[in-house]
């Protein structure tokens, strides 16, 4: 049996995550996180192929805490060894707030983003292209 690849949800909404689970368990094992900070106590035990995060949970900005913990300049140890697990930031931040953002290897370190309301062609593309399927 072929190993399916591991996705982690992290995102505060229940009915997003469980949209995003329901689009993505047919081809994926699929774990969530309601916020940042579990998010990142998940990331050693889940050890996902693939993030998938919010950029507002508690916060404005949670997600982006959440992808400097893991790819800026002194990861914690124990999340060291996932600092090239991709990231696709999801956000609606551009239609709630005046904010533009773009992956930034210093200040927003992922590696695309969806915009919500995710239509599940566009996520499982997305998916699919950062998995290198």
């Amino acid at each position: 049996m072929e190993k399916r690849s591991r996705i982690l949800i992290i995102d505060d909404d229940p009915d997003i995550v469980q949209a995003l689970r329901l689009t993505l368990q047919q081809e994926y094992e699929v774990f969530a996180a309601e916020n940042g900070h579990e998010g990142l106590r998940q990331i050693p035990k889940v050890n996902p192929d693939l993030i998938i995060l919010d950029v507002m949970m508690e916060t404005e900005t949670e997600g982006f805490q959440v992808s400097l913990a893991l790819r800026g300049p002194d990861p914690a140890p124990e999340l060291k060894p996932y600092a090239r697990v991709p990231i696709l930031m999801l956000t609606a931040i551009h239609q709630k707030t005046p904010l533009r953002f773009a992956p930034d290897a210093d200040y927003l370190p992922v590696d695309d983003f969806v915009e919500k309301p995710v239509k599940p062609t566009v996520l499982l593309a997305k998916v699919k292209k950062l998995l290198g399927q």
